[in-house]
């Protein structure tokens, strides 16, 4: 089923949010008036929107070019997040900040222009920075966003469709190093006697023993610090995924409270529609029973004065037959 017009629904979500009831009254008493029931049921289901939701509307309406580019830069960024481009992604971070600090701007700049609108003090900014920033990272914030139809501020809690980092524990198998080969003495290269171990070219070729020594005290030394690294790591994911499941539980949590206040929003929203129209009801039977109320009194006064001239007819009729009487009295 189709949603109440662009043009009424662009006009109501850029009117100031202590407006936006009034507003949404009179254009559904229009299309009432025009015999479209249905529009105006549409119409009367939009909800108002925050003062930090109500900015971030005002900067879609008023300037889509800006929010055009915020949803370019956010694919640029997801696409860098996904094959882990570390160097682009950094330069796409840093024009993150630029970008959402200039739409701030223009949000505080469109928000002088309303007369209707809160004092520049008073200007929820920082919602609306992190709205712009959870836009950036979520494809269903930032749709709302572009459409103009945001109802709350949002905030980006870490998960979504940008991809966690991935830790890589560090095992024996990974590739050494290479290491460049020792010379001898005469800067010549090492040579590997028959059991394999390089030695130097000395006159005897006895293998050189100090050598061996250091090379598996080397090797000792590697296998140390990989062991040591692979427990370092180890504890790190431990904590990593407990500090995951701790924001987890919190993200379930804050996602089941705003689940519970929007319902609750919608019952009181609805309940003030019920009101609002009980009222009106009321407002008509108050006005026929005043329309009654008038002309009644006017019947009274119309049987009162009609009722004044009778009785003075009557009068006139008693004094006339009174003065017979005394005629007739007269002449006997």
């Amino acid at each position: 089923m189709p949603g109440p017009p662009a043009d009424v629904v662009r006009r109501l979500y850029a009117t100031p949010p202590d407006r936006f009831v009034a507003a949404r009254d009179a254009a559904v008493a229009e299309a009432r008036q025009a015999g479209d029931p249905r529009t105006a049921r549409e119409i009367g289901r939009l909800r108002r929107p925050t003062v930090a939701a109500w900015l971030v509307n005002l900067l879609a309406i008023r300037r889509p070019e800006l929010v055009a580019d915020l949803t370019q830069l956010a694919e640029a960024l997801r696409a860098a997040q996904r094959d882990l481009r570390g160097g682009t992604l950094r330069e796409l971070s840093a024009q993150r900040r630029a970008v959402v600090g200039a739409l701030v701007a223009e949000v505080r700049r469109l928000a002088a222009a309303e007369p209707a609108a809160p004092p520049a003090g008073k200007l929820p900014l920082g919602e609306v920075e992190a709205t712009l920033n959870a836009a950036l990272s979520d494809t269903e914030v930032a749709e709302q966003v572009r459409a103009g139809r945001l109802l709350r501020a949002s905030h980006y809690a870490g998960f979504g469709e940008v991809p966690r980092p991935q830790l890589r524990l560090i095992t024996g198998d990974d590739e050494e190093p290479t290491r460049p080969e020792r010379a001898g003495r005469s800067g010549e290269p090492e040579r590997a006697g028959k059991s394999g171990v390089p030695d130097r070219a000395g006159k005897s070729g006895v293998p050189d023993r100090a050598a061996e020594a250091r090379r598996a005290r080397e090797e000792r030394a590697a296998r140390a610090e990989r062991a040591k690294r692979r427990r370092t790591a180890a504890r790190e994911l431990e904590k990593a995924r407990a500090e995951l499941g701790r924001a987890e539980a919190e993200l379930s949590g804050a996602e089941r409270a705003e689940r519970d206040g929007a319902a609750t929003l919608d019952r009181i929203e609805t309940e003030l529609a019920e009101l609002e129209r009980r009222r009106a009801a009321a407002e008509q039977e108050l006005s026929r029973a005043r329309l009654a109320r008038r002309g009644t009194e006017r019947a009274l006064t119309a049987a009162r004065r009609r009722a004044g001239e009778v009785e003075a007819v009557l009068e006139a009729l008693d004094a006339e037959e009174g003065d017979a009487d005394t005629g007739d009295h007269e002449a006997d």
